[in-house]
């Protein structure tokens, strides 16, 4: 059996592997990975709307890595439209960016796994099976995807090109965008992948073991004691 450290040690980065592996497959899996306003702005400016009219033409969108939903209002009320990334409207965004986010999230899903079989294998089995380079893979993968995505969002215009396709009639314009709660369970998976490369690190530490004093020796009687 490994020492108790060990299997602390161990035991612990299993939990965060799970946690991680988690968070990952939900925000996966979710649409909420940006969300923002939308102005119809070819309705507001057909009607000559003024500052306090433009709510009757501001809508909402949100979506994901292969789906989401837009509410557009350009003055007919809410018309409510849901998106689908694939198979054609990835063709009108940055297709390599947004293949590479998925493809780097799907590696980091099978290195979140692998390190999870790895981190259970060392907590019950005296030989190491384990590298730390490794293990730190998963948080490479992991942070290339999140800059990927924030590249596509920030510098490639990302919303602005998912609100206004197929659009004919009616131009969109981005009143804000933010980050949502699926991209920052993405982040915590991410941060808690590096903390299991911390974990794994830490069990290479050998604590001292204790050690017994030894009994002080008895004091040998002889014969030539015995007379004095």
């Amino acid at each position: 059996m490994p020492s108790l450290w060990k299997q602390l040690t161990f035991s612990f980065a299993t939990l965060l592997c799970v946690l991680s592996a988690t968070l990952l497959l939900v925000a996966l899996a979710t649409e909420r990975w940006v969300s923002g306003r939308i102005l119809c702005g070819t309705g507001a400016e057909l009607v000559s709307a003024n500052y306090s009219e433009l709510d009757k033409f501001t809508g909402h969108i949100y979506y994901g890595l292969f789906q989401g939903q837009k509410t557009r209002r350009c003055g007919l009320g809410n018309r409510s439209a849901k998106i689908y990334i694939f198979p054609t409207l990835v063709q009108t965004l940055n297709t390599g960016l947004h293949v590479m986010v998925i493809v780097f999230l799907l590696v980091a899903v099978f290195f979140t796994l692998l390190s999870l079989s790895f981190s259970i294998y060392n907590a019950r089995k005296v030989g190491a099976m384990w590298c730390e380079d490794e293990v730190c893979v998963w948080w490479v993968f992991g942070s290339l995807a999140v800059l990927c995505f924030l590249a596509a969002v920030r510098h490639h215009r990302l919303t602005e090109r998912v609100s206004n396709y197929q659009e004919t009639l009616f131009h969109f314009s981005i009143l804000d965008e933010r980050l949502d709660w699926s991209f920052w369970l993405g982040v915590a998976s991410v941060a808690t992948h590096g903390v299991v490369c911390v974990v794994v690190a830490m069990s290479r530490i050998k604590l001292p073991k204790p050690q017994n004093k030894k009994q002080s020796e008895q004091p040998t009687v002889t014969a030539e004691v015995l007379m004095y």
